[in-house]
């Protein structure tokens, strides 16, 4: 679906966002991009590639002046881009990532830069990710294989002032200084429309990645300069959509690469090129999937080995000191069926979620007592030939408490960063902005159930005397994180621009803090999420429905409730009303079509913001009969941001006979 409004005129700049399920970070770039753009002649472009989590209806319903293609598939970055490029008349066209925030001068800068310098044919700006820190694909140089050979093997990162070594990311390079380069980003890349048309649009050959790098360099060889301009910055939330640690990213981004080497270099650089990719994809995705392998089996196999050790220690103590000295006991109970104690406590362990990072000791515990129930009813359901040692089971249950508490608390003095405690995972927190944004920011993370040790308010001006409900003001920043052991800053971002806030993360950044932005009057909060890194970010909302644990909970629900129905159908079929259609709503759920409970239905218009969920055969309060269409709108946002299995229990016991519908 296509919404345009078509003028004749030309304009100065064509900003064109690719999205792909990100619409929360979408929200905040498209603010950030109206604020930017205030004072100039521009048009927006939002090119949607078919996604699932609302981004159109809430670019429609909160930009209604964005020009938005919505595809109804994937097409990829470079066709979508190409799309809304050939729809655009600025005489600039910007390619921008949603997952990016602009400062409010950012346009004005690299436009009049670009007026300044007519050789200048794409720009690219200065990159900060999540935490404040320098991005180093800001600029870089033409991959060719020597340049690749270096990144490859580490020579880059080992001699970054070389510049022979450090040519992929230019490192030798001033970040904060003005330089021709040969290879922009395509999260924020300029591009002279006159040059364009002289050398083409984006390969669509490339679906993702590897484009920006081809495109870089036809503009190379059509006769203009790349440049990189530091004096204005963006964020990049590098990473959301695409998770860059990944295999799948590392062979993508590998083949991408391929495709530029077989369209721009000689034959016997594209098949060194292509040797060097090879090589490149099956090491790095070896190590991925080594290290993946390894972090996952490994807490679990330590459990195991000390598990059973000390099973093995308690079957010997008792024979030692109780049993009668010609009694022993067989191999069987010692090698196979202790083993098969410790395994069933590490596999209960697992499903109590107890090896999810970071590590939660309370649901360790849960998986112990779990795994100590299901062992004393396999024995007592075993016949007398098979039980072999009651007191040795009693006396393992112990060690296995013991043990499991013990190896957690050894993890969490040795602070590993790969098995990071819930309990050492510091959420010591300041709220910076005016009285009302920080108490409705605070609200928000409460509704949310967001655990913290500390949270506390800084006002957003320099004042000697701010509100009582203050710890200081924003020129004791510094003293106050030290103070209090701060791990985490909001900005409310109604008392900041962009630009502040950047300055801000920047100059504490080597504090190792993790910073977010509060939108006005958002109902979610963006940041970076460095618990396990740094580059990757979460958008926190209050629509609880749409997170991922709270979908799987509801699929379970699903699936029991419609087993359930199954088995006792004989007996429940009787109290529904249209039977036939009963059974079909049964299988539906079962198979994930339908939903036993979704929105309540009346204002779906109204609740494009509320996540997506499957149809429901019956709905949340439905038993209340509401016709009013904005009670409706207040209790499917309740349902959508507290969601709970509760819920969706009494909703089907309430209107359970209407299930036949």
């Amino acid at each position: 679906m296509l919404s345009l409004q078509v003028f004749c005129e030309n304009m100065k700049i064509s900003i064109i966002i690719v999205n792909y399920n990100v619409a929360y970070f979408l929200e905040q770039c498209l603010r950030s991009v109206y604020r930017a753009i205030d004072n100039i002649d521009a048009e927006v472009f939002v090119v949607d590639n078919n996604s699932v989590d609302n981004s159109v209806e809430m670019v429609k319903r909160r930009f209604p002046q964005v020009k938005l293609i919505a595809n109804t598939k994937n097409l990829g970055f470079s066709k979508a881009n190409n799309q809304a490029i050939r729809m655009s008349r600025g005489e600039y066209v910007l390619l921008l990532n949603p997952d990016t925030v602009v400062e409010p001068d950012t346009f004005e800068k690299v436009l009049a830069f670009m007026d300044e310098h007519p050789q200048c044919g794409a720009l690219g700006v200065k990159m900060v990710d999540g935490k404040g820190k320098f991005l180093p694909e800001s600029k870089r140089s033409l991959p060719i294989p020597s340049v690749a050979f270096y990144k490859i093997f580490g020579l880059s990162a080992l001699f970054k002032k070389s510049k022979r070594f450090g040519k992929y990311h230019l490192t030798y390079l001033d970040e904060d200084e003005i330089n021709k380069v040969e290879v922009l980003s395509g999260a924020f890349m300029l591009l002279r429309k006159s040059a364009l048309d002289k050398v083409g649009l984006l390969d669509e050959d490339y679906f993702m990645y590897g484009e920006d790098i081809d495109l870089s360099y036809r503009i190379m060889q059509g006769g203009y300069d790349n440049y990189y301009f530091p004096q204005t910055r963006i964020i990049h939330y590098k990473g959301e959509s695409t998770k860059k640690s990944s295999i799948n990213y590392v062979i993508v981004f590998y083949k991408a690469m391929q495709i530029f080497a077989q369209k721009h270099f000689s034959a016997n650089n594209a098949k060194l090129f292509n040797f060097l990719i090879s090589l490149a994809i099956c090491l790095r995705a070896a190590l991925a999937i080594v290290k993946r392998v390894i972090l996952k089996l490994l807490m679990p196999f330590i459990d195991f080995l000390f598990i059973y050790g000390g099973l093995l220690v308690c079957a010997f103590y008792w024979h030692a000191r109780i049993m009668p000295a010609n009694e022993q006991y067989s191999n069987i109970f010692l090698y196979i069926i202790l083993p098969i104690y410790a395994f069933v406590w590490v596999l209960c362990i697992f499903f109590n979620k107890g090896y999810k990072i970071p590590i939660n000791v309370q649901k360790v515990s849960k998986g112990v007592v779990t795994g100590a129930i299901v062992l004393l009813l396999i024995y007592a359901l075993m016949s007398e030939q098979w039980r072999f040692s009651r007191a040795v089971l009693l006396l393992g249950i112990g060690w296995t408490f013991v043990v499991t508490f013990l190896l957690r608390a050894i993890v969490g003095k040795l602070h590993l960063k790969n098995y990071p405690l819930a309990d050492n995972v510091r959420h010591r927190i300041l709220i910076i902005g005016d009285e009302q944004s920080v108490v409705r920011v605070d609200n928000l993370l409460r509704k949310v159930n967001y655990t913290a040790d500390f949270i506390g308010y800084v006002y957003y001006l320099e004042e000697e005397k701010p509100n009582k409900n203050f710890i200081g003001h924003i020129g004791q920043l510094n003293e106050i994180i030290d103070v209090y052991k701060i791990g985490e800053l909001v900005f409310c971002e109604q008392n900041f621009s962009i630009k502040q806030i950047i300055n801000l993360m920047t100059t504490l950044s080597s504090a190792n803090l993790d910073y977010k932005i509060a939108p006005e009057n958002g109902n979610y909060i963006i940041g970076s999420h460095s618990i396990s890194t740094s580059g990757e970010v979460y958008a926190m909302n209050i629509n609880s429905i749409g997170n991922k644990d709270n979908r799987i909970k509801k699929r379970l629900f699903d699936i029991a409730v419609s087993l359930f129905l199954l088995c006792t159908f004989v007996v429940n079929v009787w109290a529904v009303k249209n039977k036939g259609k009963y059974v079909k709503n049964i299988f539906a759920c079962l198979l994930g079509k339908k939903t036993w409970i979704g929105y309540l239905s009346g204002s779906i218009d109204r609740n494009a913001d509320l996540p997506a969920i499957k149809q429901g055969v019956l709905a949340f309060s439905e038993h209340l009969h509401v016709t009013d269409p904005d009670l409706i709108v207040q209790i499917n946002s309740f349902y959508a941001k507290d969601y709970r299995v509760l819920n969706d229990l009494q909703a089907m016991i309430k209107t359970f006979k209407e299930a036949g519908r």
